[in-house]
């Protein structure tokens, strides 16, 4: 692996770099006839400068490269932030700017040892795709690679780890743009189906006015839903705050240990039962996302007792999770293919909006595997009740323009460091997708750069969900005996919800 970390780089520069940053052949109001100023890099992209989302893709056949390049060249290249760099303007505010894209330097085959791939395909997989988050990428080019692993595993026919820099988008609409790019295996000629939107509409906060024939109760009760809206919002607000201040996660192996180090991080994966996720859903009146917690708070319950050996069953620790959201508007998959389609790709809006949620994730042991699914449900639908991602959101860009980015990114460091896990659920096909003509079997998101040990990532597709964690490595060597307790988890609480329904029919 070490061959393969010396030579991945040792292409030069297609382009050189001028005393303001900015690529050489890239000047403000010159060239093309007076080319305005790109769009400036939003506040919440530059404060995840050192962040990168990892998706790592099975396929079910070896690659074509030719067929594989000319599917990128036509589709995701074609995208304004896939063909652009940041440059500094006269002010010395970083602005995206067209340039050449050139294949070459994007698409990645690896020289890796030939042995090493021999006896164990997969820790071969997994181990150079944990070496990407050692090395920077070249931000003379549009941050974003394909790395190609043309080599059968025990899940696939080969693999791709497409790395691509936080500040081109979220996790959700990235996802979005690669969905993009894919047509369904069943009939290539249309866009894979997905999940149905959620059939409410506006924000989920928010509960429709009743009616005046409800009487005078129903419309307290919607008054008093505000009045709930807003109190929750200041006690999240003050607790954000007290969490940048003083307030850290009590220490526990999931922990980060070394804050000032680049540690390595360690994507695993694991494929659990999607089906198994929605029949605790049904069994439970609660959502996909209610359960996916509560398998969470399970299996870091399961191994924090076995780590630590703690005889203290009794005990409950809680830690917190950090979720960022984007509050940018995400385009459709439909509405997106239609865009580019009809030449207008520069309306597709992508970039990041961020805000912040942190989630009160509960460490300890039940006799009742479902309570961890009901503790779930409670504080899930408890910050629905809030405006916190929204005030998180105003809360950085004013601290951002104030203090400006070092301050501000110094800040954000700090609140993320004082929490313990990263937390997303994404929704992905629910039919099997080509991606440049090539067969999916799983998507398997996940990144490194925030300062925690341990991040979740739960990425669906088809009738399976991926569980996606990203470890360091050397505070977590027993990354596979986590994503073991995952699939326990789910299993003891899927048992536990079938043994309900019986006995709600017995009753």
């Amino acid at each position: 692996m070490d061959t393969a970390a010396s030579t991945l780089r040792k292409r030069p520069p297609p382009v050189k770099t001028g005393s303001n940053g900015a690529a050489a052949g890239h000047r403000w109001g010159g060239g093309h006839g007076g080319e305005a100023p790109g769009e400036p890099v939003s506040p919440s992209a530059r404060l995840v400068e050192d962040f990168y989302i990892v998706v790592v893709i099975g396929l079910a056949t070896p690659v074509n490269l030719p067929v594989a390049r000319a599917g990128i060249e036509a589709q995701l290249a074609r995208y304004p932030r896939f063909r652009s760099i940041q440059v500094k303007d006269g002010q010395g505010q970083p602005r995206w700017v067209r340039t050449t894209v050139n294949l070459d330097h994007h698409i990645i085959y690896p020289e890796l040892d030939a042995a090493a791939v021999a006896a164990d395909p997969d820790m071969a997989v997994e181990d150079y795709v944990a070496s990407l988050s050692t090395r920077p990428m070249d931000e003379t080019r549009p941050l974003w690679e394909f790395h190609v692993l043309d080599f059968p595993t025990s899940e696939a026919a080969a693999t791709t780890a497409i790395r691509v820099h936080h500040s081109l988008g979220d996790g959700m609409s990235l996802l979005t743009l690669l969905m993009a790019c894919t047509r369904s295996a069943a009939d290539p000629t249309r866009l894979p189906a997905m999940p149905p939107p959620p059939a409410r509409t506006g924000p989920i906060y928010a509960k429709p006015r009743p009616p005046a024939s409800a009487g005078a109760m129903a419309f307290a009760a919607w008054v008093w839903s505000y009045a709930v809206l807003a109190w929750h919002t200041v006690v999240d607000v003050a607790g954000f705050f007290a969490t940048i201040l003083f307030l850290r996660d009590p220490h526990t192996p999931f922990k980060r240990v070394n804050h000032g180090e680049n540690q390595r991080k360690r994507i695993v994966h694991r494929s659990l039962s999607l089906d198994d996720v929605k029949f605790v859903k049904n069994a439970m009146s609660c959502t996909v996302n209610d359960v996916l917690v509560g398998v969470t708070y399970a299996a870091l319950s399961r191994y924090y007792f076995r780590k630590t050996g703690d005889a203290d069953t009794s005990k409950e620790i809680r830690v917190r999770s950090i979720l960022l959201v984007n509050l940018r508007p995400t385009t459709s998959l439909h509405a997106c293919v239609n865009m580019i389609e009809s030449g207008k790709e520069n309306d597709v809006k992508w970039g990041n909006e961020l805000g912040f949620i942190i989630l009160p994730f509960h460490i300890g042991l039940h006799d009742d595997p479902l309570q961890y699914v009901r503790k779930a449900k409670k504080i899930v639908d408890r910050k629905k009740s809030s405006l916190e991602v929204v005030f998180t959101h105003l809360a950085a860009e004013i601290i951002l323009r104030i203090f400006g980015l070092k301050a501000a990114a110094a800040i954000f460091h700090r609140m993320i460091s004082h929490t313990t896990i990263s937390f997303s659920n994404m929704i992905g096909p629910v039919e099997q997708v080509e991606f440049c003509g090539h067969p999916v079997v799983f998507i398997a998101p996940s990144g490194y750069g925030p300062p925690e040990a341990l991040t979740v990532n739960y990425q669906s597709y088809v009738n399976t969900i991926k569980v996606n964690l990203a470890v360091d490595e050397a505070q977590f060597p027993d990354s596979h005996q986590l994503l073991d307790d995952f699939a326990e988890s789910l299993r003891l609480i899927r048992d536990a919800a079938s043994s309900l329904g019986k006995n709600h029919r017995n009753g």
